[in-house]
């Protein structure tokens, strides 16, 4: 029976240090040998009792009392026996269930792994990949700061070091040529493209600067003025965009600040598109003269485009004298865009040039 006990201690055990990753072998020396002492520290030895007297006689019936127990030990053993293998089994089963969930957890976890990795892979090789989007605007993700990620052609507004606009400040002054203006009246069309009102003239309007002939293509408007003369802008400003046969791209800036009506803008506000991406061609023509200040001292420097492809190589020409437009004027354009101005550019040491 004690050794019945004993490895039924010795496989509980060792199972049990099994899920709790004990060595079973020393966990099992440490039980069996409590369970394997001698009877007799664990149970009164009949020696111990009052001895009885030598001259008395045995029992005449002691020997059907030992048959009676040693069946009942039997009995005994074989019911300990049962529950020592209902227990190792029970034992065994939860032991192999933790198994079985250990490697269902570790088989998710690997797929789990795997299928970020790959996820990773895919954003990274996106990432990686030349952009060409088409979606820009003045703020939020796709504002100003993100144009040079948007789409990979566009990587001068992020690492141009000659881009506009610029704050025109510490100009040399020089004795600047005159821009000859050859400029009168023209049809035209004018789109609301998103992004402002481009108003687009027909041909032969040009402008003359340093013995190069710079065409009229359109203008546009922009909220506040992009530009800034010693850190200070005006409401809105006026660019006039012309190019040279040679495809070099010369824009002339006229500021606007509120005060009496402006001719030339109140035309194009009373012929406006009803619709975004709407052209509308009037049958009527425009002086684009009507843009411009009646002085025409300047300031002068190489810089971009102020919005996407912000190619550089342009010629700017900033007019000091700004011109007026009313309160009115300037609230329709602003119900219309009450924001459209690139932030002033780092000047990167450029010379900047100004009249007299």
């Amino acid at each position: 029976m004690r050794n019945l006990i004993a490895l039924f201690a010795c496989s509980c055990v060792a199972l049990s240090a099994s899920a709790a990753n004990e060595p079973a072998a020393a966990a099992a020396a440490r039980l069996a040998a409590s369970v394997s002492r001698p009877a007799s520290a664990m149970v009164p030895s009949a020696t111990t009792k009052k001895a009885e007297p030598a001259e008395k006689k045995a029992e005449p019936k002691a020997e059907p009392a030992v048959s009676a127990t040693a069946a009942s030990e039997e009995d005994a053993e074989v019911e300990l026996s049962a529950k020592i293998a209902q227990r190792l089994a029970a034992l065994r089963e939860r032991q192999q269930a933790r198994a079985t969930a250990a490697a269902r957890a570790k088989k998710l976890a690997d797929a789990k792994r795997r299928q970020d990795e790959q996820a990773a892979a895919a954003a990274a090789a996106i990432a990686a990949a030349p952009k060409h989007g088409t979606v820009w605007s003045y703020e939020g993700e796709s504002g100003p700061a993100n144009w040079s990620k948007i789409n990979a052609d566009w990587a001068k507004c992020g690492t141009g070091n000659r881009q506009s606009p610029i704050d025109l400040r510490d100009g040399i002054k020089v004795n600047l040529e005159q821009i000859s203006f050859d400029y009168h009246p023209s049809s035209f069309s004018e789109v609301n493209n998103g992004h402002t009102i481009q108003v687009t003239v027909g041909g032969g309007n040009f402008i003359t600067v340093g013995n190069t002939v710079y065409e009229l293509q359109e203008f546009h408007f922009h909220r506040p003025s992009e530009e800034k003369i010693n850190g200070k802008g005006t409401e809105m400003v006026i660019h006039l965009v012309h190019k040279s046969a040679e495809g070099k791209i010369a824009i002339v800036a006229v500021l606007l600040e509120r005060g009496q009506p402006h001719r030339l803008m109140q035309t194009i506000w009373d012929n406006l598109p009803l619709e975004k991406f709407d052209t509308v061609a009037p049958s009527i023509v425009l002086d684009p003269t009507d843009a411009l200040p009646e002085r025409r001292d300047y300031f002068t420097y190489m810089g971009s485009l102020t919005e996407p492809p912000c190619t550089e190589g342009v010629l700017w020409m900033v007019f000091k004298q700004p011109m007026q437009a009313s309160p009115a004027q300037m609230a329709l354009f602003s119900r219309l865009y009450p924001l459209n101005a690139r932030p002033v550019q780092p000047t990167a040491g450029r010379m900047v040039k100004e009249s007299n």
